[in-house]
């Protein structure tokens, strides 16, 4: 079995890739990834270890098509951070459409398997927003809604999550009219040990590494108090739902699922900031911006119930512990992570 990683030197991608290696003895993995974003080329370097090939190449490229077959193709190539909807729209369109479009040529070609990983962000800001009011900023949101396909899809998105969900669109025309097998993922909060954080994009990791280095932070939007929620994923449970999937394809295909934390790893950012503080033994100074970008949203919560019905599975990890492996993973690669945050 041959299997192609999209994206396959960012975080997700070469995190899955490894996972696979170990796991399927006798498959062959292969990354395709252009190495333009930050720490992809510390990524690559990790891959050649373990023999995996990276195909430098842009996903938007007519080349794909003269790549080898494939019995898998695992899509985790995207522009991921929400704020390039504004800054470079033409990049986020391009790479989130335009590149899907054209891995769906290479899949009807070769007739591959394809597994498709998509976002949270599919679902409205608009609705997501009304959560919460002015008059309970400074409170703890309280509710019980964890979120799924029955949630609400209009507009806004953003751009990043309209491109998304018009590829999750476009998965299943080709489906409709090639018969191509796809499974599509909307994954919330991904984090672990690999995860160059920043502010638009990773916010765990990024917040473990500023209290690790004794660095600034600040709450940004909703008053600037800290009380936006989201659940949070260990990537190791990413790579093992993933896996599960590729096992039984055979029997489960042309679906698609919530995958998230779940309620019992949401976190606000000021429940986060003291985890991180009772780890590193250290308090830094965290700021207040009460303004937020028009992308922004104030909780998200995943329901995992239908992929817990199809594979029997939950999240091993809590947010504590993927928090622990975050911060071993910055003391033990200092000298390779210089720069990358």
């Amino acid at each position: 079995m041959k299997i192609l990683i999209t994206g396959g030197c960012g975080f997700v991608g070469s995190s899955l890739a490894i996972f696979l290696k170990k796991k399927l003895k006798k498959a062959k993995i292969f990354s395709l990834d252009n190495l333009s974003r930050k720490g992809s080329v510390v990524n690559n370097a990790r891959l050649k270890k373990w023999g995996i090939k990276n195909y430098r190449l842009d996903i938007i490229s007519k080349n794909l098509l003269t790549l080898p077959k494939f019995n898998f193709v695992i899509d985790c190539c995207a522009e991921p951070a929400i704020e390039q909807s504004k800054k470079n729209p033409d990049k986020v369109f391009n790479t989130n459409l335009i590149g899907t479009y054209n891995i769906l040529k290479k899949i009807k070609k070769d007739n591959s398997k394809f597994i498709f990983l998509s976002t949270s962000r599919v679902y409205s800001i608009k609705k997501l927003n009304k959560i919460i009011k002015k008059q309970i900023l400074k409170k703890k949101i309280k509710t019980k809604l964890k979120i799924d396909h029955n949630y609400s899809t209009e507009s806004p998105l953003s751009l990043y999550g309209f491109s998304k969900m018009a590829s999750e669109n476009l998965i299943k025309e080709f489906n409709y009219m090639y018969k191509i097998k796809y499974i599509i993922n909307r994954f919330g909060v991904i984090s672990g040990p690999w995860q160059f954080g920043t502010v638009e994009q990773g916010f765990v990791s990024l917040w473990v590494e500023r209290h690790l280095n004794k660095k600034s932070l600040s709450y940004i939007g909703y008053g600037g108090y800290g009380n936006q929620v989201r659940d949070v994923m260990h990537i190791d449970d990413v790579c093992d739902i993933l896996y599960r999937q590729i096992l039984k394809f055979k029997f489960i295909f042309n679906e698609s699922f919530d995958i998230g934390g779940g309620v019992s790893n949401s976190v606000s950012l000021k429940q986060l900031t003291k985890k991180c503080q009772k780890l590193t033994k250290n308090k830094i100074p965290i700021s207040k911006i009460k303004s937020t970008s028009i992308f922004d949203v104030p909780y998200f919560v995943t329901n995992n119930s239908k992929i817990k019905k199809y594979y029997n599975w939950s999240p091993k990890f809590n947010i504590d512990q993927t928090i622990i492996d975050i911060y071993f993973w910055l003391k033990k690669n200092k000298k390779i992570l210089r720069g990358q945050f």
